[in-house]
């Protein structure tokens, strides 16, 4: 019999809702915008279920497993500093199972993107890297076939580390920090508001939009380095909305990693080029991941 997986991404801008089967291929999708506030959030995530859920012909509580993937802190289904999603603290898992009938697991966005990447596309290896590169920066690793989650669940969130000090402050008061220079809001920060996509698309002909894409060309490259250097992933594959700009990213990135092999032995014998992978924007990792590690029934 085949098993019928639910998994939801709730995003800062949009829910992704799907029904995956035992190999994560998506079968229903359905895509709406999230909104903000505990109320919006919780209706969207109702509405893109009920679609799939319809598809498919099940009720939520009859699917084989039911995850959930949103930004920010998670603890027991509770999160908290979902700034993105205009909530401060929200049980999230206790609100669905009133809503389901049936209590789905809760996990770190990030964290179930790396699990949905490592199935769909981790191409046999047990130890790679998800570095996601949206609204925020941060990565999800998996090891040895498991999602790692550290000592405190901390694991992945490099967007805080510094690596120029000469860089842009940034609204955390970081100098230099990974997130500032490689994430749409960090773009956004040094542009005075500006979109990302409209920095990087004007960065041809004006200086200083060029800057702030050699900065993201940096600290997707440094990013890269950290996790490699750090965990010893095979692959660190890269997804997020800043990978809609397309090869150019990668092969920015790859331009800068070429400079440190020229420079360095060592970091010629890392082989980091070919350890770096652009996914498809448009794949939803985090609904697939979600569930196809969601709780099951009973």
């Amino acid at each position: 019999m085949v098993a019928v997986r639910l998994g939801v991404d709730i995003g800062g801008t949009k829910t992704d809702a799907v029904i995956v089967d035992d190999l994560g291929t998506v079968v229903h999708r359905d895509v709406r915008l999230t909104g903000s506030g505990r109320q919006a959030v919780l209706a969207n995530v109702a509405g893109a279920v009920d679609a799939v859920c319809g598809a498919a012909g099940i009720e939520p509580h009859h699917a084989d497993s039911i995850g959930v993937g949103v930004p920010g802190s998670v603890v027991d289904g509770v999160v908290t500093h979902a700034q993105n999603l205009g909530i401060t603290r929200l049980d999230l898992g206790a609100e669905l199972a009133a809503l389901w009938g049936v209590r789905p697991s809760v996990d770190n966005d990030v964290n179930a993107a790396a699990v949905g990447a490592w199935v769909t596309a981790g191409a046999g290896h047990d130890c790679l890297a998800l570095l996601n590169l949206g609204t925020g920066l941060a990565a999800g690793v998996i090891l040895d076939g498991r999602l790692w989650r550290g000592a405190r669940g901390a694991v992945g969130e490099i967007g805080m580390i510094s690596f120029d000090p000469s860089g842009p402050d940034g609204p955390d008061g970081l100098r230099g920090g990974l997130e500032t220079c490689a994430s749409g809001s960090g773009i956004a920060w040094q542009a005075g508001g500006e979109s990302a996509e409209s920095v990087l698309a004007r960065a041809d002909v004006d200086a200083d939009a060029a800057l702030i894409r050699e900065r993201l060309f940096e600290a997707v490259a440094t990013a890269v380095r950290v996790l490699v250097l750090t965990l010893d992933v095979e692959e660190v594959l890269l997804s997020g909305g800043l990978t809609r700009m397309g090869p150019g990213l990668i092969e920015g990135a790859r331009r800068v990693m070429r400079e440190w092999e020229r420079r360095s032995e060592f970091m010629s014998s890392l082989d980091l080029t070919a350890r770096t992978r652009m996914l498809d924007p448009d794949a939803p990792l985090a609904a697939i991941g979600a569930a196809m590690t969601g709780a099951g029934r009973g």
